[in-house]
């Protein structure tokens, strides 16, 4: 294999990022719920499938600059390209946060960010990406969870640089903890994602996060009810997010097994059920605008209150979503804005002369 080796789309990454699109459309518009038992249900998809993003954005990263073997030559020639779609991507998030309006934080200019923040790290091996990684991430959370009460972070909300303060700190998706989170996929990724022990291991990995960290967090008091125990806040941030990481790696190998390693009648039937997912997340920048834009148009008042919560829009935006991209990933390949996002970047030229392809 080349140093330019071509890598395939990986069906399990894609899954997951799918799923990821799906929990934040529950996030963004399920409506409240008045048993405490479907609230909890819900709250699931708060955290977690924006972490799970940031980890396929990981791998992603991993797969475009080589996999397991990284590219040797124009890595300049790479980061140019990664630049250009970091940078196009804050241009749309600001773009749509500007005009539509949307009530929900923003991930595409918080994307760009992180990317760019990801470019001299792109190349580290991928023990030292993994080691760096886990150890940001056993702070940033904390860090980011106390930063956002400063009062220069309060300062910044108050003027039309607000989104500096979410940049970093204060809103949903902090570059801080993102970047960490997309060590830890790229490190994956290099790690070889087609190694059933590499899967194993991080299934195992994975669920010895989520089941360790978790509960500590629970047994915090939830920010609500601090008090003086204002040190538990942070604390939890960082285990919570510990744990939640686990669950999204535990769920990249859940999926992989299912679309890679397991027996072929199996892998047929997974990836028939999974296609419509696998579909979205092999679109993801496509399928996440397409909801800011229906959401936006979804707005209404209720009570005086602005509002886009609505069962009907939920189901409406997953099986919206499922069936477009089945059927233009069918018919026509690429996803309208990756297309777009590839050209503008220089990837399709690349590609062509026998660059890496994109996953």
């Amino acid at each position: 294999m080349s140093g330019r080796a071509r890598l395939n789309r990986v069906d399990g990454v894609d899954a997951a990022r799918g799923f990821a699109l799906i929990g934040m459309f529950v996030a963004h518009v399920a409506p409240a719920v008045a048993s405490v038992d479907a609230a909890a249900l819900l709250a699931i998809a708060d955290e977690r499938p924006r972490l799970l993003f940031a980890l396929t954005a990981g791998i992603g990263l991993g797969f475009i600059s080589g996999g397991t073997r990284p590219i040797a030559e124009d890595r300049g020639e790479l980061r140019r390209q990664i630049a250009v779609r970091a940078v196009i991507l804050i241009a749309l998030g600001m773009l749509i946060w500007a005009t539509l309006h949307p009530l929900v934080y923003i991930i595409l200019d918080v994307y760009g960010v992180a990317f760019l923040l990801m470019l001299p790290l792109l190349f580290l091996p991928p023990r030292g990406a993994l080691a760096l990684g886990i150890g940001l991430l056993t702070v940033t959370p904390a860090l980011a969870e106390l930063g956002t009460r400063t009062a220069l972070a309060e300062a910044v909300r108050q003027t039309p640089f607000r989104f500096l303060s979410d940049w970093v700190v204060g809103g949903a998706y902090p570059v801080i903890v993102w970047v960490p989170v997309m060590l830890i996929g790229l490190a994956l990724a290099r790690m070889d994602l087609t190694s059933p022990r590499v899967i194993g291991v991080t299934a195992l990995v994975g669920a010895l996060a989520a089941s360790v960290f978790l509960p500590i967090a629970s047994r915090l008091p939830p920010p609500e009810l601090v008090g003086e125990a204002g040190w538990s806040v942070p604390l939890r941030a960082s285990l919570e997010t510990l744990g939640n990481v686990g669950v999204g790696a535990l769920v990249v190998a859940a999926l992989l097994t299912l679309t890679a390693l397991a027996r072929p009648a199996v892998r047929r039937v997974a990836g028939a059920v999974l296609s419509p997912v696998t579909a979205m997340g092999s679109m993801p920048l496509s399928i996440y605008t397409i909801h800011l834009v229906v959401i936006s148009l979804a707005i209404r008042v209720e009570d005086g209150v602005p509002t886009d919560d609505s069962w009907s829009l939920l189901i409406g935006l997953i099986v919206g979503s499922m069936v477009f991209a089945w059927l233009w990933r069918r018919y026509l390949g690429r996803g309208p804005l990756e297309r777009l996002l590839r050209r503008a970047s220089g990837r399709d030229r690349a590609d062509a002369a026998g660059a890496t392809s994109v996953v």
